[in-house]
């Protein structure tokens, strides 16, 4: 990158940065005749000159100059005006100079600011672009948390910089020196004593600010170190834990935050002593206008209005050289910035950009076979890893890797997959060196899963589709005209910032590569084949019947839920379970549902703001009191409220133990506690409306068979029974729109499939209930997908929108492993290379896992060759080759001859 910030600019913004010095230049205009008219304003209406009889009349407007050789030149004669009425004509034009003054300033400001943000758009870009094409070594030194600060917040001052590069010392400097010629012009003693404290201004101020450039370049290294430091501690933190040094990391924090504030109090001393000195000299030079202008204006050599617009003019000389002085310290903090950020994006061996192209060549000849040449492989320290490694690979063979990871087999997984280049040697593949192919080559013929497993924070669907987005798709031709101008205007706007047109709305999935399918092109088919193969497909129906399903927006799921809902009643009772689900009934209480749930018998249409709406609405509340509930209800919120604070209320500072409580937030104890302190049971008639609806709600939660704390008893559960006949009999309109009754012939909006396939809660008093039914459930939904396509798409898809979270957290490590598996093999390419991709988990699986992916490649049309890093090497028998290594060396190649089925 262009090492010099000016030349950076210049190079990428010189067009617009000419056009607004343009601007610039003809807004001096306006701004000095703004100086004038003060003077014109004070000495002719106000004082009178030129008016010495009544009904005189001066000119207005009359525009007139000397030319040497032409004498006076007049362009316009000008207005006739008396005395007010030259005084309005005069106020009026110059409250029109400062509306027009105000405009140029507006104007440029958005054109600076339009400008600073384009170049900011492509310098962040053109980092992030260095960071894709960095060497896999440059990845063992860069710390993840470093570079994203300097992405994020380093190079942020670069777009207002940018901005004032050139066009604000051309307005600065030209405001600053139009105030002085015209102070000048009045008077040339005034312009002097203007001048000098100017000089003086600008040679003390710069002077005392490189302090404030040195101790901010240290603030901005200790910060990101810092930053560095937090990352590594939240990467980091299952060992911190695990080792015990959690103060061992407080106080390697405290030692930097230290270093930290040391600085940034130098920088707060040095920063207001020097905006003191500032402000000094500039009120300075007001103090000698006032005393030597009086004194000229008292001899008579200077008139007032000279004076109050010489006065006037110097309030507008002080702001542009206090900014020209900050501007320069700017630049030069600046500079250093920018050489700092520029600094950690240089490495040696930056990938060629051709190799990331769209359109790159693509050889018109197979790809194979996939070898490794007389390679060896040297650490950064030039141990050697691999020494004199010679391999290969065809397609539709399958090779073991065995030997231990000190052996070098893990390495040469890596080198086949070109994830780590090698030292000495080649890497090819049909041929050609694997290092000079272009990604759009090795990308679709090379397919890899290793130990290091990388999900994006968003769905499964996401996720597994991720090997597929590999080119944008084109625009909808029956786009809406409002998306197609936002869709141009962002195009427009990527062009100008240098940034390449790549439309992330788009659909990039790459149809053409997904592995076959129940038909050409069918994503969906794939995806459910090679979830199947991994073992995840289990996984991902279970997101599905967990997820609510408003069968609004998917109708088609309604009817075959409902004929999973009587089939599930029919298995339960073929298998003797008929009391392992307690239905809703309208006339009965269910005693694994919540009193919330008895009472208002139906689920709400938004969980938490339909609940609210009813509690607190004066029918409700109306309908408690007449039936006698809602003292009841307020004495059971209170003894709920009670045992849960004796049980949890000191641990209200640690969330992990507090994960099971969810009727109740750490947050509300406080509240709850109050509460208690200040009422009894029975004390409903003293609460405030505020402090009833609380513990009512609180109440609303309770389950006896869940929390067992003896709050319920028989008539409580038919007083509520007989009020929820009597709130369905009474509800006002503007609250049923709040509440689906439960309907056992109807579907229930806003709850998940398997909710409304139970219609009703699981016993707990029946032994192992929950199991059994989760599997008849599981069976009965495995039935149905199979004979409904339409349906298993529908369940499919509800699973695949589930959110992964950060890096895939919300998953268990064995679902981030199956995830990553099946990401790699949904999309097909000419050879697969697994590296160890199942560490850790039981061996049993593992070797099943291995055989279904084995097997399935085998299945495809054209059978793509396979390498696979085998932690175990008892695995090896399911394939035809067999390569073992030892101490970094190719000990010992096999064929092996498989037997039919493996």
């Amino acid at each position: 990158m262009e090492p010099n910030i000016f030349r950076y600019i210049w190079m990428h913004t010189r067009r617009e940065q000419i056009f607004i010095v343009l601007v610039i230049a003809v807004s001096m205009i306006p701004f000095y005749m703004a100086f004038d008219l003060p003077k014109q304003i004070v000495n002719r209406p106000i004082q009178g000159q030129g008016f010495t009889n009544p009904g005189d009349t001066q000119p207005f407007m009359q525009i007139g100059f000397d030319l040497p050789y032409f004498g006076h030149v007049t362009l316009t004669e000008g207005i006739q005006l008396e005395r007010l009425q030259l005084l309005l004509a005069l106020s009026l034009t110059f409250l029109a100079l400062v509306i027009v003054n105000g405009l140029f300033k507006f104007y440029i400001n958005v054109q600076k600011g339009r400008l600073g943000e384009r170049l900011l758009r492509r310098t962040r870009y053109e980092l992030v672009d260095r960071v894709l094409r960095f060497p896999p070594q440059r990845f063992r030194q860069a710390k993840s948390g470093e570079i994203a600060s300097l992405v994020k917040d380093e190079i942020e001052p670069l777009g207002g910089f940018a901005a004032d590069a050139f066009t604000q010392p051309a307005l600065l400097g030209g405001q600053a020196l139009t105030a002085m010629f015209f102070i000048f012009m009045q008077h040339f003693w005034l312009g002097m004593v203007a001048a000098a404290m100017a000089a003086v201004q600008v040679a003390i101020i710069p002077r005392m600010r490189r302090r404030l450039i040195v101790l901010g370049r240290q603030r901005q290294i200790t910060a990101r170190e810092l930053a560095g430091r937090v990352a590594e501690i939240v990467d980091g933190i299952q060992t911190i834990h695990s080792n015990d040094t959690t103060n061992w990391e407080r106080a390697d924090i405290v030692a930097r935050l230290g270093r930290i504030f040391r600085i940034r109090y130098d920088i707060y001393q040095w920063k207001f002593l020097v905006k003191f000195l500032n402000n000094f000299i500039a009120q300075m030079t007001p103090f000698l206008f006032y005393s030597i202008g009086g004194y000229l204006t008292i001899k008579g050599t200077l008139d007032v209005g000279q004076l109050i617009a010489v006065i006037n003019a110097y309030k507008e000389l002080p702001g542009p050289l206090k900014e020209l002085i900050d501007w320069d310290l700017a630049r030069q903090d600046m500079q250093v910035k920018y050489e700092q950020v520029i600094e950690q994006f240089e490495a040696e061996g930056l990938l060629d950009p051709a190799r990331h192209d769209l359109d790159a060549e693509v050889p018109p000849d197979v790809l194979g076979p996939l070898a490794l040449h007389r390679l060896s492989l040297r650490n950064d320290l030039g141990t050697p890893l691999l020494e004199d490694v010679s391999l290969e690979v065809a397609p539709g063979e399958t090779l073991a890797v065995i030997g231990d990871a000190s052996g070098g087999a893990p390495l040469v997984g890596d080198v086949l997959a070109g994830v780590m280049p090698p030292s000495m040697g080649r890497v090819t593949l049909g041929g050609r060196d694997l290092a000079q192919l272009p990604e759009r080559v090795t990308g679709r013929a090379i397919g890899y899963a290793g130990p290091a497993i990388h999900l994006l924070g968003g769905t499964v669907l996401e996720n597994v589709t991720y090997a597929l987005r590999r080119r944008p798709g084109d625009p909808p031709e029956d786009e809406p005209p409002e998306l197609r101008a936002d869709r141009e205007w962002r195009w427009h706007e990527a062009r100008l910032a240098g940034n390449p047109l790549l439309d992330k709305d788009t659909d990039w999935i790459d149809y053409n590569a997904i592995q076959p399918g129940r038909e050409d092109g069918d994503l969906l088919g794939a995806i459910h084949e090679v979830l199947e193969v991994v073992g995840l497909s289990s996984d991902v129906i279970s997101f599905a019947v967990h997820a609510p399903v408003n069968s609004t927006l998917v109708p088609q799921i309604e009817q075959p839920v409902l004929e999973m809902r009587r089939k599930l009643r029919e298995r339960l009772a073929a298998q003797n379970l008929t009391g392992a689900i307690l239905p809703f009934d309208p006339d009965g209480y269910n005693a694994e549902a919540t009193i919330s749930e008895n009472l208002l018998f139906g689920i709400p249409t938004d969980r938490d703001a339909s609940i609210n709406a009813i509690v607190t609405h004066p029918f409700f509340r109306d309908v408690l009191m007449e039936l006698g509930l809602a003292h009841r209800l307020f004495d059971l919120g209170w003894r709920f409220a009670r045992v849960t604070l004796d049980l949890f209320g000191g641990l209200a500072d640690n969330p992990d133990l507090l994960q099971w409580l969810t009727y109740m937030t750490p947050e509300e104890m406080p509240e709850f506690e109050h509460i208690l302190t200040h009422y009894q049971p029975g004390g409903i008639g003293k609460a405030t409306l505020e402090q009833r609806i609380r513990l009512i709600r609180l109440a609303m939660f309770y389950i006896e068979p869940k929390y067992r704390f003896s709050l319920l008893d028989d008539d409580l559960r038919a007083l509520l029974v007989k009020g929820r006949k009597v709130l369905a009999e009474r509800m006002p309109e503007d609250l049923r729109d709040h509440l689906q009754p439960y309907d056992p012939d109807a579907y229930m909006q806003r709850a998940s499939i398997l909710q409304n396939v139970l219609f009703g809660k699981i016993n707990r008093r029946v032994g192992r209930a929950e199991d059994r039914i989760i599997d008849t459930v599981r069976g009965v939904l495995r039935e149905t997908m199979k004979g409904n396509r339409a349906f298993s798409d529908d369940v499919l898809s509800l699973g695949l929108g589930y959110d992964v979270g950060a890096g895939g957290r919300r998953l268990s490590l064995l679902q981030r492993q199956r995830l990553a598996l099946a990401r790699t093999l949904l999309r097909r390419s000419d050879f697969y290379v697994f590296n160890e991709p199942l560490g850790g988990i039981d061996p049993a699986f593992q070797e099943r896992i291995i055989g279904n992916i084995l097997g399935f490649l085998a299945a495809q049309p054209q059978p793509a060759g396979v390498v696979w890093v085998l932690a175990n090497p008892a695995f090896a028998h399911h394939f035809s080759k067999t390569a073992e290594f030892a101490k970094g060396r190719l000990v010992q190649q096999v064929v092996t001859e498989l037997k039919a089925g493996e």
